[in-house]
């Protein structure tokens, strides 16, 4: 096994003493982003790690953060990997800690994570209100994401519909007028706005709406409500909630024996897994949970440094154009 890395071997590598190692690596102001850049990248390099009990030794600091998910049966999977790999690049080990499922207690749990000390910061991907932290300098900071409500349905940022909008005007400029929008449940803020900025749409372009059907995030729902639509419908827009009901809008279309996308296009949402190994493709909207998860760990360990905050991240959402939109087949 060869020698574990030193904070010297790191110095040496970024052309810095070993102190500006040391001050990077506990959060000590006055260092220049360039400079702070040098020595992450050599410690990357040099896969170094610091030595965490000996530095809270000396300064009072863990080197821990925790991560706080409310349950462990959602995926936070890309979210978990932009939060976790930020904080390691600045030196940081994270410890991902489940929330009970019962709601509750959830402030609670975090209120005692604080408490114990054991954590320079706590990023809370569930919305839990600020708890009163007390005003010593080594007191934790604390972070909760706002994109995401109690039961982890998409708000904030996740929730704007601007996306389905400009949907709906690319496939008003290919020559489609007739629309028809498969909803989901009006428990999720997302589905919501998805919704609303559907109908505004229709209203604002003149354009004729066949109805706002669905409600759940059922393919077979979506596929039934295709079946439901009269003969004479074509050529028609659809316009699903996520890439699940679109997958069923165009399950019903093919079964019917319209084409997709020539009689029927069709629009999904979340760039789900197979969504571009459908057939069709999927038109459909990619959200960058990674990013935001990165993101939020760099605004915590900005608080913890007493540095100033990272700018808000823009365009966390992108329209993916696949093969299930096209002009409307001439009839």
């Amino acid at each position: 096994m060869g020698k574990r890395p030193t904070s010297h071997d790191v110095a040496r590598l970024a052309g810095v003493s070993q102190s500006t190692v040391s001050f990077v690596f506990t959060g000590r102001e006055g260092i220049s982003a360039a400079t702070r850049e040098k020595v992450l990248q050599a410690a990357a390099e040099l896969n170094y790690r610091p030595n965490l009990a000996a530095r809270s030794m000396r300064t009072q600091r863990t080197g821990r953060l925790a991560v706080v998910v409310p349950f462990s049966g959602l995926n936070l999977v890309p979210l978990l990997e932009g939060a976790v790999g930020t904080a390691r690049e600045a030196g940081y080990t994270v410890e991902v800690v489940n929330l009970p499922l019962e709601s509750e207690g959830h402030a609670q749990e975090v209120d005692d994570l604080l408490a114990s000390y054991e954590y320079e910061g706590v990023l809370s991907f569930s919305p839990i209100p600020t708890p009163r932290l007390p005003a010593a300098d080594s007191a934790p900071a604390f972070l909760a994401l706002t994109e995401f409500d109690e039961e982890m349905h998409a708000t904030g940022a996740f929730s704007d519909a601007t996306p389905l909008v400009e949907m709906m005007e690319r496939l008003v400029g290919l020559g489609h007028r007739r629309f028809l929008h498969i909803a989901g449940p009006s428990t999720y803020p997302a589905a919501v706005a998805r919704r609303d900025a559907y109908l505004s749409t229709v209203e604002r372009l003149g354009l004729e709406s066949v109805g706002v059907v669905g409600g759940n995030w059922s393919g077979m729902t979506a596929k039934a409500c295709v079946h439901a639509l009269p003969g004479d419908v074509l050529p028609l827009a659809v316009i699903a909630a996520n890439d699940i009901l679109a997958a069923g809008a165009i399950r019903g279309s093919v079964e019917r024996g319209w084409s997709v996308p020539g009689d029927v296009s069709v629009t999904g949402w979340d760039d789900a897994l197979l969504s571009n190994h459908f057939i069709p493709s999927i038109t459909t909207v990619f959200q960058d949970r990674q990013r935001l998860g990165a993101h939020s760990m760099r605004r915590l360990i900005a608080a913890i440094r007493g540095d100033e905050a990272p700018e808000q991240e823009t365009d966390l959402q992108t329209i993916v154009w696949r093969e299930s939109v096209s002009a409307p087949r001439a009839r």
